[in-house]
């Protein structure tokens, strides 16, 4: 347990197009309004920069070199601001390791201390390949990310953080290892789609944060991205026994919430299921 009692942390909404730049500009405003709400930790939504799946190889292979657009975007931004910023996700066309990839890149989530510096990188291990009854049809991330394998937690102002992308939220297993790695917050920047979120986000979310024990920050797109794209966005911040603190139904914007570490370490204590588990 860290010795951070409460700290602000907000979730960022953003309804990012195909313009990369225009998204940038999104980003820079809505991570200062969560600046003037005092947050000590602001988290983007997945694909905050980059959306069009055509976009995304390209991109990543200029985010692996010399001259990073996004990676560089986001270190400035948190040294501004003096905040440290959890950059939802973005394609990298290279491992942690630094070896090239070919053809795909990973979906990263980068997260940046108040100085800047990248601190910590989580590649999504869960990759959407899904039927949905959208104007979409189909999602195949395969074709596009290579999946992660890393287990990611980091220090921050407001408690250990665990890493956590969009579609791993179906998979409680991912989490139940970042409660093992110490995490007392988890963040989800997503992306779901309106149909996918509208029957299961609110569920999903409050069961990983109530049978984990952790606070989770859910940012998302949402609003109609593109002509077959609607986001389920509902952004939102749910306490460790599974209430929904602050949300934001559509549109973008920011949400924020004090993590009360305190009220965390006294739920664990009074109902510890974490040394009930048997299997």
């Amino acid at each position: 347990m860290t010795q951070t009692v409460s700290a602000r942390v907000a979730a960022i909404q953003m309804v990012s197009t195909h313009d990369i730049d225009a998204n940038l500009e999104e980003a820079r405003r809505l991570l200062a309004e969560a600046a003037r709400q005092g947050a000590s930790v602001a988290v983007l939504p997945e694909n905050f920069a980059v959306l069009a799946t055509h976009q995304m190889v390209d991109r990543g292979q200029g985010e692996a070199g010399d001259h990073p657009l996004i990676r560089s975007f986001l270190a400035e931004q948190a040294k501004t601001l003096g905040m440290w910023i959890v950059g939802g996700s973005l394609p990298i066309a290279a491992r942690p390791d630094g070896s090239g990839i070919d053809h795909r890149v990973r979906a990263s989530c980068l997260v940046f201390d108040a100085q800047g510096r990248e601190v910590a990188r989580y590649d999504k291990i869960h990759l959407f390949d899904a039927m949905v009854d959208d104007a979409h049809g189909q999602y195949r991330e395969s074709d596009t990310f290579e999946p992660g394998e890393g287990v990611v937690t980091v220090d921050t102002p407001a408690g250990k953080l665990g890493l956590a992308i969009c579609y791993d939220l179906r998979f409680p297993e991912l989490f139940r290892a970042l409660r093992e790695q110490g995490a007392e917050w988890v963040c989800l920047p997503s992306a779901f789609t309106w149909q996918t979120g509208d029957a299961h986000w609110h569920a999903l979310i409050r069961a990983r944060a109530i049978e984990n024990q952790v606070w989770v920050v859910a940012p998302g797109q949402g609003g109609q991205n593109s002509e077959r794209r609607r986001t389920y966005g509902h952004s939102l911040i749910c306490d460790p026994w599974g209430k929904v603190v602050t949300e934001l139904a559509e549109g973008p914007g920011v949400v924020a919430a004090e993590l009360d570490l305190e009220q965390l370490k006294q739920l664990r204590k009074r109902m510890p299921v974490w040394e009930h588990r048997r299997l």
